[in-house]
C-alpha cells in the first residue's frame, strides 16, 4: 500500500511505517492486493483535528480518528461485508487524519503502549475507507471482529476487552 503521509505533529515519529503495516494487514485480511492502492493520512494535532471533526461531522471537539472514503462502499445490510474497492492502477481510498494527543491519552487511559492503539486506529481507518462502519449492530460486531483478528495477526491483543 502505498500511504501518503503528511506529518504535522511532530511527536508521531515514524507513523508512515504503522500506516503501511496497518493497511497492508486489513486489504490482506480481506483478500485486496495492497500494492495497487493508495490512501493519504494526515498525522495531526488535536486543535487540527477537532476543526476536521466540526467541518465534516459537525462537532467542535478533537478525536482520535476521521475518514473519508473516496467512493461509497457500505453494505446495504446490517452486518453484510461492503463492496469491494475497484481494483486500478493507484487507487486512493480516501484519506485518514488522526489526532497525536487524543491517542496518546486513550493509549494512557487503557494501559495500552502508544504504538499499539495507534495501529488499531489505523486499522479502524482503513476499515472505514473501505466502507465498514459501526452505526448498527451487526456492523459494528463484524468492523470490531476484524479489527481484533487482524491486530491479533500483529501480535496485539483485543482492544475490545477489558
Amino acid at each position: 500500500m502505498t500511504v501518503d503521509c503528511i506529518v504535522e505533529e511532530k511527536r508521531w515519529g515514524d507513523i508512515d511505517a504503522l500506516a503501511v503495516l496497518a493497511s497492508d494487514a486489513v486489504l490482506e485480511r480481506l483478500g485486496i492486493e495492497p500494492s495497487v492502492f493508495e490512501i493519504s493520512l494526515l498525522a495531526c494535532n488535536d486543535a487540527r483535528i477537532a476543526v476536521l471533526n466540526e467541518g465534516f461531522r459537525g462537532k467542535p471537539q478533537p478525536t482520535n480518528v476521521l475518514s473519508w472514503p473516496s467512493d461509497e462502499r457500505a453494505a446495504v445490510a446490517d452486518g453484510e461485508m461492503p463492496l469491494p474497492p475497484n481494483v486500478g492502477p493507484d487507487q486512493e481510498l480516501g484519506d485518514i487524519a488522526i489526532a497525536y494527543e487524543t491517542c496518546k491519552r486513550e493509549a494512557d487511559e487503557a494501559g495500552r503502549p502508544m504504538r499499539d492503539h495507534t495501529l488499531h486506529l489505523l486499522v479502524h481507518g482503513t476499515l472505514h475507507l473501505l466502507g465498514f462502519d459501526h452505526e448498527r449492530d451487526r456492523d459494528a460486531t463484524l468492523m470490531e471482529g476484524l479489527e481484533t483478528e487482524i491486530l491479533g495477526k500483529l501480535g496485539i491483543p483485543d482492544p475490545y476487552r477489558v
